[in-house]
């Protein structure tokens, strides 16, 4: 018997708990067969990340400690859109917080889902060209240092687990890909 795939009928969400970034509910569903199942889902605040690239064709990335690994790791600059600001104002002014630089042209890419089975967590992708510096606005308790890569570096950086954040690897692919 082949099954169809459909939406599942969504009866409530309930808030498990309440966090700084993220709510967890329990998510009351109807399947399309009839019966009923709790999955568990996470509703996380949007974010927008953006892939500097210099004159030269290498990428900036950020390096900072990230404690759900416990270690430091190379990033594109990122954060979450605040209130009011679009995904590609956030992906700019985070660009300039972390790195000091400001892109005058900014290309979006595309968006992704984290971890698309429990998370709505959505993060914007940009590439930013033509860099100029101004100076880093870290936030407070950012300790981050830029580095930069060639991109001839990146696929073995990538081979070695050197670069494994999800919306890093996304954005390098997609600069890959324009080159070509």
């Amino acid at each position: 018997m082949e099954m169809k795939c459909e939406k599942f009928k969504r009866e409530r969400l309930e808030l498990a708990y309440r966090a700084h970034v993220f709510d967890v509910y329990n998510d009351y569903l109807v399947l399309p067969d009839g019966r009923r199942v709790v999955y568990d889902m996470i509703k996380h605040s949007p974010g927008a990340c953006i892939l500097p690239v210099c004159d030269d064709g290498r990428i900036v990335l950020v390096r900072q400690y990230r404690n759900a690994i416990d270690e430091i790791t190379y990033e594109v600059p990122a954060g979450f859109i605040d209130e009011g600001e679009t995904p590609k104002d956030a992906a700019i002014r985070e660009l300039r917080e972390e790195t000091g630089y400001i892109a005058r042209n900014v290309e979006y890419v595309t968006k992704t889902v984290l971890a698309i089975g429990t998370s709505d967590e959505q993060t914007y992708l940009y590439i930013g060209r033509d860099l100029m510096f101004e100076k880093t606005e870290p936030d407070e308790n950012e300790f981050i240092n830029c580095e930069y890569i060639e991109i001839d570096d990146v696929d073995r950086m990538i081979k070695n687990g050197e670069i494994v954040d999800s919306k890093t690897l996304i954005a390098i692919y997609a600069y890959k890909c324009s080159l070509t």
